[in-house]
């Protein structure tokens, strides 16, 4: 069907009857509690339609296209990082070099350029920004602006890319193709967010880190760890060349990252003292509010099966 694998397409049928499902509750909630405003989880069901339908849509189209979009939503991400967080007016120059990264990252990613798209922005882009930060010759401010701006890009940009880079991976699992990794490392992101804000709401009642995110909790985290890695350990060998053992490790990996990837931005908003990085996707916030977790688990899956398995 569509020419898309038969793991993958199954996963993604899966997915689809998951949002059927979350629209038919909300109606039903939404009938039998008339007097309750359920706006914002309409809003959040709306949009998971419009992302899991633009995710889809570029993954079965064209992998170029895939590519372009991973690219785009780097773009967009930068560009709302550097919307909260302060700069200086004469880094504008900077940033519209720090902005020239994503096409050249993506650049290396579509030309399955290992040895250029893995040292590219961690060495050349974080050595070239502060010698052009110099050129202008504003030393005030001169430290926390270099810091701001690379750390932007290695974590909107370089992070983010690894996704798209396991499209171009040679394919060991026919049945998953190369869009299979892609979609295990995306449900599995955001299975563990699910997962870890589950058990935190059932059984949660000992903080992990309360002065950055006072809804975390130990029971949380590890019901969340667990289910992730359990799951992972199912799925892994279908969409991905992992095994069940590496993928219960895999799960591991998605697990705390992703939920350290979550402080993380949660600890940028506190500091900014701001709830949401932007207004994006309706119900959800801003994009990085979407992103957290992927940032982190991206690059660490990423390496964790090109160790393995190339």
């Amino acid at each position: 069907m569509f020419g898309i694998p038969e793991n993958s397409l199954l996963a993604m049928m899966i997915v689809l009857g998951v949002l059927v499902f979350a629209s038919f509750v909300q109606l039903v909630v939404s009938h039998k509690n008339p007097d309750k405003d359920y706006t914002e989880l309409q809003l959040r069901i709306t949009s998971w339609w419009w992302m899991i339908g633009i995710l889809f849509f570029v993954l079965i189209l064209s992998e170029n296209l895939a590519i372009a979009f991973f690219a785009f939503l780097s773009f967009l991400a930068l560009k709302e990082f550097l919307s909260i967080v302060p700069t200086r007016q004469t880094d504008r120059r900077v940033i519209a070099w720090a902005y020239l990264s994503i096409p050249l990252q993506y650049l290396w990613v579509g030309q399955a350029w290992y040895g250029v798209f893995i040292i590219f922005i961690p060495v050349y882009t974080f050595l070239f920004l502060p010698v052009r930060m110099v050129l202008i010759g504003e030393t005030k401010g001169f430290i926390r602006s270099a810091g701001i701006i690379h750390w932007s890009v290695m974590l909107t940009v370089f992070c983010l890319s690894h996704i798209s880079y396991l499209l171009v991976l040679p394919v060991k699992n026919a049945s998953a193709g190369a869009m299979g990794p892609v979609l295990f490392l995306l449900f599995m992101t955001q299975f563990n967010d699910v997962c870890q804000y589950v058990w935190g709401k059932m059984l949660g009642k000992n903080k992990i880190i309360p002065k950055v995110s006072p809804n975390k909790t130990w029971e949380g985290f590890v019901g969340g760890l667990a289910s992730v890695t359990l799951v992972s350990g199912f799925l892994a060998p279908a969409l991905t060349p992992l095994d069940w053992m590496q993928g219960l490790v895999a799960g591991l990996i998605i697990g705390v990252s992703g939920f350290f990837g979550d402080v993380v931005i949660s600890s940028v908003k506190r500091d900014l003292q701001i709830k949401d990085s932007g207004n994006l996707i309706p119900g959800h916030g801003g994009l990085l509010d979407r992103l957290d977790s992927i940032i982190y688990t991206a690059p660490l899956f990423f390496h964790y099966i090109y160790y393995l398995h190339y």
